[in-house]
């Protein structure tokens, strides 16, 4: 099993589209993945249709014994989602001196191939828990102004938590998104991005797309909603990268 985290600590950059259409299509490859929404706005569940009723990550995290019957199903097979619900928001002041518990509970988990972790839009604890608890993480960098800047900053913590809580915390790859080949500054940013981080950057770069913005409104990922659109091709790619450096590990 492993466990990779989407992370981004600036909001609205392609992490949870990116989290929930990667581990789509990694479930669509005949592999069982686990979607975990450690995110209190709980887009990641909605977007794949899920409506939790009876809890969800906060309360795995707080009755670990708990947790598979706290995992919902999804329409697609081989993908499954430990959902968020709005008292999440709440577990970031609980968890601020116990940086392992998201990392305890998923060692519970072994019946799946890969965990995806939509991370939130922050450094706080439950970002952390999920730094302790990943094999390696997936960056989005969105190709517009000062990205680069808050990917500098992710990467100097991401080094400090190799220091003192995940020594074999890797970067599996940051994945260029909103990308609109028609703007100089879409193509501005790969380039610095590809000209720094070398070959970190995924080969696939997700465009701007409108069925992508359209698809959790509907419940449902990309490759069951518009399979045929540029951007379920992209996260396709996307995930056979994946698939590749995960291997690799």
């Amino acid at each position: 099993m492993k466990i990779l985290g989407i992370v981004n600590q600036k909001g609205g950059v392609g992490k949870t589209t990116t989290a929930v259409n990667l581990a789509a299509y990694l479930a669509a490859d005949g592999q069982r993945v686990l979607l975990v929404d450690m995110d209190a706005q709980g887009n990641a569940t909605s977007g794949l249709g899920v409506e939790p009723q009876a809890g969800g990550v906060y309360e795995a995290l707080a009755e670990p014994q708990r947790a598979a019957e706290l995992i919902h199903d999804t329409e697609q097979d081989g993908l499954s989602v430990l959902p968020a619900t709005p008292d999440l928001a709440g577990a970031g002041v609980e968890l601020v001196d116990e940086p392992y518990a998201l990392r305890d509970l998923l060692r519970r988990l072994a019946d799946y191939d890969v965990i995806v972790i939509d991370a939130p839009p922050s450094l706080g604890p439950l970002t952390v828990n999920v730094f302790a608890a990943a094999d390696a993480l997936i960056i989005p960098l969105q190709a517009e102004y000062y990205a680069l800047e808050g990917i500098a900053s992710l990467t100097e913590t991401v080094e400090r938590v190799r220091e003192s809580l995940n020594p074999d915390l890797k970067t599996l790859g940051i994945v260029v998104t909103m990308f609109d080949a028609r703007l100089n500054l879409s193509q501005e940013v790969e380039a610095q991005a590809r000209a720094h981080f070398g070959e970190q950057v995924f080969m696939t770069v997700v465009p701007r797309n409108v069925r992508l913005s359209e698809a959790p409104s509907f419940g449902r990922a990309i490759n069951s909603f518009a399979p045929l659109s540029s951007g379920a091709a992209a996260y396709k790619r996307l995930a056979e990268e994946v698939s590749e450096r995960v291997q690799a590990l």
